[in-house]
């Protein structure tokens, strides 16, 4: 079964167990042996292996993993050193860089952002080849609506980015007060100039950690050196 290493597993095993993740299982076998499947198979929970339930400040929420070549590792919009980041997250750099001033980073890579507590989590965790959007309505959207629930649990203030309407549709779960929801249109070039941009969701999560007795995020750190 599914070892994340951390918190994680002791809220998730439940899951794991029932009949809608065993069936999900099954499906990626034979997914992952008759076709060509991102991200690799043991990449598939990085977001929770590097965000602990602990430790997440912020979610943001992507809709499923990118379906090129080398490019998705188990962290939304997030690409490994050494491969060209995708137009989505040309666009997430572009408004950081409005919103501060931030150089592009020498890479795609969000590990940074990450280990600071940011949960990039997608909505569905795979994807076929070259196909966006093929493992949807297989389980995964039942699993990341129960993480998004015992988020909602947490006692510590959260903000949640909602990017694009995958990541919306998950709004009705986000029900505690305490909680901070940021909604806007997909960083994605058919819909960027329709909310993303201009949304200015780096700056209102740092001002809302702040307000809150929480650092913010240092956006500027992607990933380590």
């Amino acid at each position: 079964m599914v070892n994340i290493g951390n918190d994680w597993d002791g809220f998730l095993a439940p899951e794991f167990k029932k009949d809608y993740y065993l069936r999900l299982r099954e499906f990626l076998k034979k997914e992952y042996f008759s076709t060509r499947v991102y991200p690799p198979m043991g990449d598939i929970f990085n977001a929770l292996r590097y965000t602990p339930y602990s430790d997440v400040r912020a979610v943001i929420l992507g809709q499923d993993p990118y379906h090129g070549p080398g490019q998705a590792h188990g962290l939304c919009f997030s690409v490994r050193r050494g491969v060209e980041p995708p137009p989505s997250l040309k666009n997430i750099f572009k408004e950081l860089n409005d919103e501060y001033g931030m150089p592009y980073p020498p890479s795609g890579e969000l590990t940074g952002w990450a280990k600071q507590g940011v949960l990039l989590l997608n909505t569905t965790l795979t994807v076929r080849e070259g196909c966006p959007q093929s493992h949807k309505g297989q389980g995964w959207e039942i699993l990341t609506d129960k993480i998004i629930s015992l988020l909602n649990d947490r006692s510590t203030p959260i903000v949640f980015m909602l990017w694009g309407g995958n990541a919306r549709a998950k709004k009705a779960l986000i029900t505690s007060p305490r909680h901070l929801v940021l909604e806007c249109a997909h960083p994605s070039p058919l819909s960027a100039y329709n909310g993303f941009f201009g949304c200015g969701h780096f700056k209102k999560a740092n001002d809302f950690l702040i307000a809150h007795g929480q650092a913010p995020i240092d956006w500027s750190h992607t990933a380590d050196d």
